[in-house]
This record gives structure tokens, sequence and C-alpha cells, in this order.
């Protein structure tokens, strides 16, 4: 018996969910490392803003051919190796040449930066985007072929590599030096500096991606080379508006970090950049979800393309994803009062971002379900135009508002950015590629689950227990308000209860 597309599209989230949840909830669990027992805001600053250059880095080298590597994969199935093959020889030679200029430029870079003390902070993340970027069309090769697994796997070994040398070099060294006995400090102190400090961060990282990019090889080497430089100008002119695109959607993503440090006063720009940085991190589980989605959905989506109900799927879709993001929602803020403690006391001053910067995924999450559109219409030239519409906004709201409010500023402009590009997308889709999207709907979800969360805070001054318990009562109450809203979720759940 078939199983039905949507089903399948959730299973797929699940297993791709799996490694980006427990991966993601992994490396959150270095957040409290970080933010209680290592760094101070500053030093986590530092984390936070050269990761968000490594954001614009990586869409940079992988320029759009993810997403042109599907559409030309499930376009040309008589081509599928060669349509592999040229993608990953493009990305191969521009990310080769991107780390030796890296690593030869990394002083002047480094000065450039604000970094001047430390130019191999810029040798390192140059050799750990480069590899990522070549990692990416081995994974897209997974996730094109169904198999989850083999994806998940290789995901949870960078996981665990990553996180295990973190333990290792920011724990573990530190302790042995001071606590071990003579002869193992003297051993510890041969591949341990002190000094490096923040660097090691960045050095496990590393670490893992090799590990990484080693594990994908024999994906790599699973198919005879094809190079054919016509079909490389074809998806080239398919990406490249995508690569606007993506660097317009990092600029939404990141820059706001990299306001922060310029726009600030510079004795406390670090310290802020840190605390925003650490409270971004908590929004997770709207960001690991989201992820898992568009891992599953991208192929699931162009797979559908030729599907006559396609349409109708499509909205189907949008709508439990709505439904789940705002469970997601509700869950960590009626909460908030025991998720917070996954950051230390100095960052939570900065708490107040955590529900805007939740809605603003959520709205990124549907102008993603929106998007198909223009990429399955090849029209990605309108995706370019929203996303620069995007970063247009983005720019001109953290220039004002951050020196008003600080990082507040950054999550609010974050979210109208999102906003107006929904509303973009969605009116420009409607018009080249309509799909029937529930809008009222949708809303009363939305609508149903802010009241919800606004009543909930009346609560902030109850009893411990009695505010949990009146946090599951909420969340009942917004699944039974989901039902009552859609008419169809009612049906299909009365006839479930019913076979059970």
């Amino acid at each position: 018996m078939a199983v039905h597309p949507i089903k399948r599209l959730a299973g797929q989230t699940v297993i791709y969910g799996m490694s980006s949840i427990v991966g993601r909830l992994l490396n959150y669990l270095l957040v409290p490392l970080y933010t209680h027992l290592v760094f101070e805001t500053q030093e986590y600053g530092v984390v936070t803003l050269m990761y968000s250059y490594v954001a614009f880095l990586l869409v940079i080298l992988t320029y759009g051919m993810e997403t042109a590597f599907f559409r030309f994969y499930e376009s040309n199935p008589d081509q599928r190796q060669t349509v592999f093959s040229t993608s990953l020889f493009s990305i191969l030679s521009t990310s080769t040449l991107f780390i030796l200029v890296a690593s030869f430029f990394r002083q002047p870079i480094a000065g450039a930066l604000g970094f001047a003390d430390h130019p191999e902070y810029i040798a390192w993340l140059g050799i750990i985007v480069g590899l990522d970027a070549i990692a990416a069309i081995p994974f897209a090769r997974l996730r094109a072929e169904n198999k989850p697994l083999k994806f998940a796997l290789v995901k949870f070994v960078n996981i665990g590599v990553n996180i295990g040398l973190n333990l290792f070099f920011l724990l573990l060294c530190p302790w042995l030096l001071e606590n071990g006995p003579q002869g193992l400090q003297q051993m510890v102190s041969t591949i341990y500096d002190p000094t490096i400090g923040v660097g090691y961060v960045f050095i496990s990282n590393l670490v893992a991606s090799i590990v990484t990019l080693l594990l994908l090889v024999p994906v790599m080497l699973r198919s005879q080379f094809g190079f054919s430089a016509s079909l490389l100008r074809s998806m080239l002119v398919y990406a490249l508006p995508l690569l606007v695109a993506g660097l317009s959607g990092v600029i939404n993503e990141a820059l706001d970090k990299i306001l922060l440090k310029y726009l600030l006063p510079q004795e406390v720009a670090l310290s802020q950049v840190g605390i925003y940085g650490a409270c971004y991190k908590i929004s997770i589980m709207m960001t690991i979800f989201i992820q898992a989605f568009r891992f599953a959905a991208e192929p699931f989506f162009f797979s559908q393309a030729a599907n006559k109900d396609a349409r109708q799927l499509y909205a189907q879709v949008m709508k439990y994803f709505v439904i789940a993001c705002l469970f997601i929602f509700l869950g960590i803020m009626l909460f908030i009062d025991i998720v917070q403690y996954f950051v230390g006391e100095d960052y939570r001053e900065g708490l107040g971002v955590v529900p805007v910067l939740l809605l603003a995924n959520m709205f990124l999450g549907i102008y993603f379900n929106l998007s198909i559109w223009y990429k399955l219409t090849g029209q990605t030239r309108f995706g370019a135009f929203i996303a620069l519409f995007g970063a247009l906004i983005t720019i001109l709201l953290n220039i004002w508002w951050i020196p008003l409010i600080g990082y507040y500023g950054s999550a609010w402009a974050t979210l109208v950015c999102y906003v107006f590009m929904t509303l973009l997308s969605y009116l420009l889709g409607q018009k080249y590629f309509r799909v029937p999207y529930e809008l009222k709907t949708l809303g009363l979800f939305i609508v149903a689950a802010l009241a919800i969360y606004f009543v909930s805070l009346l609560t902030g001054s109850w009893p411990a227990l009695v505010r949990y318990i009146m946090a599951l009562v909420f969340l009942a109450i917004f699944a039974i308000a989901v039902l009552l809203i859609d008419r169809q979720l009612m049906d299909q759940f009365k006839r479930t209860m019913s076979i059970n």
C-alpha cells in the first residue's frame, strides 16, 4: 500500500530532524558550557560574531548549487550522474581556491575584521567553510536519493566529534592541568595551550568538518565523472539568483550580530553580541524544526511537482507546518523560566527577545514554504528580488533601531523583515503559481496561539508548580482551538479516535 506523500514527508522530516534535533540539542548543551563555565559575555561575542561571518561565506561558496542540483537531478533523470559530478566539480574548484586565499591573506583579513592578534581564526574558519561547502553536494545527493538514515549518520558523527573535542579542550584539559598527576599534566601541556581559549571552538569544528568530508568520500566516488560545461552554465543561470537570495537571506539572519558590534559603544559591543547570540540560541527548537523540515521538504516539493494534486498538497503541508511551529512557540514560552537556565545568569537580561525571534523564525519557515513557487517555475529571479527587499528592511531597521534599543531592535527588525517577505512572496506566488493556502485558518491559528501566550503572562507570579500545570492546560487549550478552527482536522481526529 502506497504511503501518503505527507506521511512520507513527515517521516523523513523526523529522520532528518533526529540528526538536526539531537545534534542541535547536543550542540545547544555547549551553550551552558560556554556561558556558565568558560567564556565571559565578550568572549562568547567573538564566537557569535565569527560564525555570523561564516554564515555569509557558506552561502557565497555554495552559490545556490544545492537547489540547482535538486532541480536538474529531478528534471534530467537520464543525466543524474553528470548533474552530480558537474555540481561537485564546480563547488570543489571554488572552495579550494577560497581556502588558499583565506590561508594566504589571513593576517590582513584578520586586521580588517578587528582580530589582528588572531589571524589563525581566519585560516581555520576558511578551511571549515570550504570543506562544509564541498560537503553540501554529497549531502544533497543523499537527500535526493531518499537516504535520510545515511545523511543522519554522517551528521551524528560530525556532531559527536565537534562536541567531544569541545569538552576535551575546554573542560577536561584545563581540569587535568590543575588536578592531574604531574606526568599527565606534562602530556596535556604538549597538546593544550590555555592561551588559545576561544580558538578551541574553531579547532573542534575544523576537525569535525574534516572527518565529515572523509565520510562523504564514498558518496562522491559512487559515480563516473561526467562534467558538462553546458549543463554547468544552465545550472549557474538557475542558481545565481538563488545566491543573491541566499546572501540577502543571511543578511536577515546574521547581519544583526555584526551591526551590533559596530553600532553599539565599543566597550559593550562584544558583550551585547554575546548576550544576544546566547538568547538567540533559546529559539533553537523552532530553528531545528525548520531546518529538519527544509532538508526533507525541498526534494519532496520537487518530486511532487508533476502530481495533479500537488498544489492542494502544498497547502496542506503549510497548514501542518504552521501548527507545529505554534506548538513549539508555546512550548518554549510557557516554560521559559526553565528554558532560561540553558544560558548563564549574565546572559538572561536578553530573554525578552526570545518570543520575537521565535515568531520571526516561524515566518521564515512560512516563507520557505511559499518560495516553492519560484523554484518550481524556474523564476528564481523573484526569490532574489524578495530577499533583497528583506535585506534592505533588515539593514535600515537595524541601523535605525540598534542605537535606540540595542539588540531588541535587531530582534524586531528580524520579525518585521520576515513578515514582509512572507507577504510579498505570497502575493507574487498567487499570481504566477496559485496554491490554495487557507489564509483565514492559518491566521486564526496564529491569533489563538498569541492570545494564549499573552494570557499565560498573567500567571507569572504564581507558584512554580501551578504555572507548570497551567502551561500544560494552555497547550491543551491550543490543541482544542486548532481542532475547532479547522473542521477537516476535527473530522480526521474523530475518525482516528473511532478507529482506536
